[in-house]
C-alpha cells in the first residue's frame, strides 16, 4: 500500500440542507473532486472518506443527508465518521492512518476553511506531511467583522495562503497526483 492517502471530508448531502448552501462554485467543485478521486484510483492510493455526524438536524443519520453529495462518484477503502471540525479528532482516523503506515496526505473536500483546514493543521502537527488541494476544496461566502461578504474564492485564496508552507504544500489536482508514484 501507498504511503500517501487521499482523504475526502464531509462532501456530504447534509450541506444542501444548511442556510448558507450556494451551488455557485459547485460544478467547478465536483469536476476538481472528482479529478482528484479518480487520479488517486488509478493510482491505487487509499481513498478515505469521513462524514461529520450530528445528534439532530441535516448532520445526523436520522435525516437521510449523511451520504455521499450526488454527482460524486467515490470508491473509499474506509469510511470514518467526525464530531469535531478535525477528522482526526474522536474518529480513528488518526489511529487508522498509522496502522497503515501513511505518512502524507491529500486533503480535500467541503468546507474549504473550516474541516478541510482544520484537519491540514492538525495533521501537521501530528507529523504528516501535508498536501492541501484548495481547488478540491468547496465553500460558501461568508461576512466578515467588517461586514465585508468574502466569496469562496477569496476564502480558497486566504486558506491557502495560511497553510502555505507551514502546514501543507499546496498543490492543484495534477500537482498532488504528479507526486505520488502508482503503487502496486
Amino acid at each position: 500500500m501507498s504511503d500517501t492517502a487521499l482523504i475526502v471530508i464531509d462532501v456530504q448531502e447534509s450541506f444542501r440542507h444548511r442556510p448558507y448552501w450556494d451551488e455557485a462554485d459547485l460544478a467547478r467543485y465536483l469536476e476538481r473532486q472528482q479529478a482528484l478521486i479518480d487520479g488517486a484510483a488509478i493510482r491505487n492510493l487509499p481513498i478515505l472518506q469521513v462524514f461529520h455526524v450530528e445528534d439532530t438536524g441535516p448532520f445526523s443519520k436520522e435525516s437521510g443527508h449523511v451520504r455521499t453529495f450526488e454527482g460524486l462518484r467515490i470508491a473509499p477503502i474506509r469510511i470514518f465518521e467526525k464530531r469535531r471540525h478535525s477528522a482526526l479528532v474522536g474518529s480513528g482516523l488518526d489511529v487508522w492512518l498509522t496502522t497503515h503506515g501513511i505518512r502524507n496526505l491529500i486533503i480535500s473536500g467541503i468546507r474549504t476553511e473550516q474541516c478541510c483546514e482544520t484537519t491540514t493543521r492538525h495533521a501537521s502537527d501530528l507529523g504528516f506531511k501535508v498536501t492541501y488541494v484548495a481547488e478540491a476544496t468547496l465553500t460558501f461566502p461568508m461576512t466578515d467583522a467588517d461586514g465585508i461578504t468574502r466569496s469562496p474564492a477569496e476564502i480558497r485564496r486566504h486558506t491557502a495562503m495560511v497553510l502555505k508552507d507551514r502546514f501543507a504544500r499546496i498543490a492543484t489536482v495534477e500537482d498532488a497526483l504528479g507526486e505520488t508514484r502508482l503503487a502496486a
